[in-house]
């Protein structure tokens, strides 16, 4: 009963409606997919292994920072980790492309939400359009028939609505995704930013040491 009603609903919003209907199977494959993404990756954190490895670095323990980040899933480990395997020879550089592929696993999707909060809403007009059109061109028609005006009108109303529908529901997610990436980058740029003092640090302060005959 119930899905008889969807779908003359959905026969009634004209042809534009089955490109509305692919946008919205597709916003909600990706807000399912994100949310249970950012929800693993909360699951993944470790701030008690993450201060564990700062206070090793700040102890000059490389070695032994490097065995407490190894194995770990947490993004802000994985960067430290990735860097210190290259602390003799481009540690900034190491961590950079790290931060960066973690920014790019945590954007994932970020574009068709982005894309899918513009186009949505066009499709929904070009379904007000083409409805109009022919609510005003059954006016014109030799046989007027009421229910062929109407009948235009509600395609127009119908994909209007389903369009702002699917924009609506693309764009709180997509705004939360965002700041949740912002969030990452500055706790990845402020971790990369303490290594590279207190690593390059004391790279510096032994230097001269090396360097005395």
């Amino acid at each position: 009963m119930f899905a008889n009603i969807v779908l003359q609903f959905f026969l009634k919003g004209g042809p534009v409606m089955w490109p509305i209907l692919i946008c919205a199977l597709v916003a909600v494959a990706v807000v399912g997919e994100r949310t249970f993404w950012w929800w693993r990756e909360r699951e993944k954190r470790d701030p008690q292994k993450l201060e564990q490895l700062l206070a090793a670095l700040e102890h000059s323990d490389v070695p032994s920072a490097k065995k407490i980040a190894e194995g770990s899933e947490d993004p802000v480990i994985r960067m430290i980790d990735r860097g210190l395997s290259h602390v003799h020879t481009s540690l900034p550089g190491a961590l950079q492309l790290a931060a960066g592929i973690e920014l790019k696993r945590a954007g994932r999707f970020l574009t068709v939400m982005d894309t899918l909060v513009t186009l949505a809403p066009l499709l929904g007009l070009l379904g007000t359009v083409t409805g109009l059109m022919r609510a005003f061109l059954n006016i014109g028609s030799a046989e007027l028939s009421v229910t062929a005006v109407t009948g235009g009108i509600g395609e127009a109303l119908i994909a209007t609505a389903c369009g702002l529908g699917i924009a609506i529901f693309s764009l709180i997610p997509f705004n939360f995704f965002t700041a949740k990436v912002t969030q990452l980058q500055f706790e990845l740029e402020t971790a990369a930013t303490n290594i590279e003092v207190m690593v390059g640090g004391k790279e510096v302060s032994e230097a001269p040491q090396n360097q005395r005959p």
